[in-house]
């Protein structure tokens, strides 16, 4: 495919689109396989939410009868009394607790469903590596996975408890409180409001909810800005981490220290920035929090002081008003939280939506990008392979070439030429057309520059990708050996981290003991030995030779001396062809093809 016939990257995705994608990524949830177990827990939660309900209502209830008791002065209803909130407390505290616990284990169960998923889709035809080649609002992927996710399902759950119970909340105290008020007198007229304090409830809630919205919405744009800004530090620091030793040996320690106080800063202007967004909104909320307790006490005083209400009236309705008017005012008092799991959502939407794109330019024509096929023939074949970068400049023209098994080629020429023709054949490079087609049922392995050693268990390291106990620890001590790092054998089950406890010499030779260990049929080694001096080049190309003399290899190598190791010698030269005996149909021995190559 053509880069500008790519998908492009999509507009900013409006907060409804968000929330109908993250609802169509994450709800899914609750039809998996473990669906039954999942609904059980869902249902055991609703029903604890709705106890919690019941206790507030008792709870309302008796708040009545105790302040009767005491305007009565009876002791024997208030020592009842006493003994009956006992009873609500235990049960109260008992309910809390289980909830708590079937609550967490939601959260992190979503959450452990959503993030394999999500690290499925991120590893699938290593879309890890081709999402930094596509535009769009996917950076920082290891922090969507991990940190917006858990937000996402955390947030998710706990407000739709807290939506739930506001409503159950609001539904019950709304006939409590229309029945303790009772009708208040227009002045000046005999006609009556029945249920007047929940109108003012409403009024109250709603009021209050116009205002808050308004000076909340500064908050959502400073949230998600300063996610952002966080998540690029927390980035930028990672990256310093694990290139440590260039950075020490370039003394670049000044510039890493500039650019982490640089987005620090950026991060303090977020954070400025969402501290004015939270002030009005904070003092807004101290207003109207600090007088939800004492305003229905003053709406209802004239009854009471008339004696239309007890004194346990008069508090009930209080109380009964402010359980009501929170339930009404849960979005503006979500509105934080609201922010928070609307931004998290969206970006693990977006990563979400742009893995997809990559699907898409995977299904996209035949004939718009490089095809990876495969051949029961045992050999590679490349078909009129053309290469382009991301960016449309071209690269390589129209290349064949044909790989028997046990045939040993040896490119050179143009560094990025043959680094997208190692990522070609690796399916890692779609830009171009042409085809790869790859023998069938024989196993591949590409050694980059730079190893991936994994922080685990030297043995582990060494086997990777494979599990350890595929192999002895005879084959282990064998592979070290072969290439040239048994020193490094009483160490296997150490852990550390060897990319940098190792020189960049030793992890490549770990690397190339892995072949000596797995053995596959087809090499491709991309400057595997670059680090090595001319004489452990041709060590490791004898004992390849010797120990593996069946195996293909295609090798990227810039050193010179190292011809006589291979049957055919490629030069690729950047926006052309090939030169070389890269078509030829005759196998020559290695010495044949050097003297070939000397003339």
């Amino acid at each position: 495919m053509r880069p500008a016939e790519l998908p492009q990257e999509s507009p900013p995705a409006s907060p409804s689109h968000a929330v109908r994608q993250f609802a169509r990524l994450a709800l899914p949830y609750w039809n998996s396989r473990r669906r039954w177990r999942i609904g059980g827990m869902t249902l055991l939660f609703l029903l604890l939410t709705i106890a919690q309900v019941a206790l507030v209502m008792w709870t309302s209830y008796w708040n009545r009868a105790f302040f009767d008791a005491l305007e009565a002065r009876s002791l024997d209803v208030l020592l009842h009394q006493i003994l009956t909130f006992a009873l609500i407390l235990a049960l109260t505290m008992a309910v809390t607790a289980w909830h708590m616990h079937v609550k967490r284990w939601l959260q992190l169960d979503w959450r452990r469903w959503l993030t394999a998923n999500l690290v499925d889709q991120w590893m699938t035809r290593s879309h890890h590596y081709r999402l930094q080649f596509i535009k769009g609002e996917h950076d920082n992927p290891d922090q969507r996975i991990a940190e917006d996710i858990r937000i996402a399902t955390e947030a998710a759950i706990s407000l739709v408890h807290s939506l739930t119970y506001s409503l159950l909340v609001g539904w019950g105290f709304i006939a409590i409180l229309a029945e303790v008020s009772g009708s208040a007198p227009i002045p000046g007229s005999e006609l009556k409001v029945p249920g007047y304090m929940v109108i003012l409830a409403f009024a109250y809630a709603g009021g209050g909810a116009a205002i808050g919205y308004r000076l909340g919405r500064p908050l959502v744009r400073a949230t998600n800005r300063l996610q952002s800004l966080e998540a690029n530090l927390r980035f930028s620091l990672a990256r310093a981490r694990e290139n440590a030793e260039a950075i020490a040996l370039t003394h670049g320690e000044r510039m890493e220290r500039r650019s982490a106080v640089q987005l620090f800063g950026d991060v303090a202007h977020g954070w400025n920035r969402q501290t004015l967004a939270y002030l009005g909104i904070v003092s807004f909320s101290t207003a109207y929090g600090n007088l939800m307790p004492i305003f229905p006490i003053l709406v209802a005083a004239p009854q009471f002081i008339a004696g239309v209400l007890t004194l346990g009236g008069l508090m009930q309705s209080a109380q009964a008003f402010e359980r009501l008017a929170s339930a009404l005012s849960w979005p503006i008092d979500k509105l934080g939280e609201i922010a928070m799991w609307r931004t998290s959502a969206g970006r693990v939407v977006n990563l979400h939506e742009d893995m997809l794109r990559l699907d898409v330019i995977d299904g996209a024509s035949e004939t718009a990008r490089v095809r990876i096929g495969h051949s029961t023939r045992p050999e590679l074949q490349l078909r009129g392979l053309t290469l382009v970068t991301p960016g449309g400049e071209p690269l390589l023209r129209k290349l064949d070439l044909r790989v028997r098994r046990g045939e040993r080629i040896l490119i050179v020429g143009d560094a990025h030429v043959t680094l997208a023709l190692f990522k070609a054949v690796a399916g890692l490079w779609p830009w171009g057309h042409g085809e790869i087609c790859l023998p069938d049922g024989q196993e591949m392995a590409f050694l980059p520059q730079r190893p991936f050693l994994p922080t685990d268990a030297l043995r582990a390291v060494l086997c990777y990708p494979h599990p350890p106990e595929h192999y002895a620890t005879t084959e282990l001590h064998r592979a070290l050996e072969c290439a040239g790092i048994d020193w490094l054998a009483p160490r296997l089950d150490e852990t550390d981290d060897w990319n940098h406890v190792l020189p960049l010499r030793a992890q490549q030779r770990l690397s190339t003991a892995r072949l000596f260990l797995q053995r596959p049929a087809w090499v491709f080694l991309e400057d595997t030995t670059d680090a090595f001096d001319p004489a452990g080049e041709a060590h490791i190309m004898e004992m390849m030779h010797h120990e593996m003399p069946d195996m293909s290899l295609l090798s990227v190598m810039r050193h010179n001396g190292l011809e006589h190791f291979f049957h055919r010698r490629i030069e690729l030269h950047r926006g052309g062809s090939a030169d070389g005996t890269a078509d030829g149909t005759e196998e020559a021995s290695p010495a044949a093809h050097s003297a070939e190559l000397g003339r």
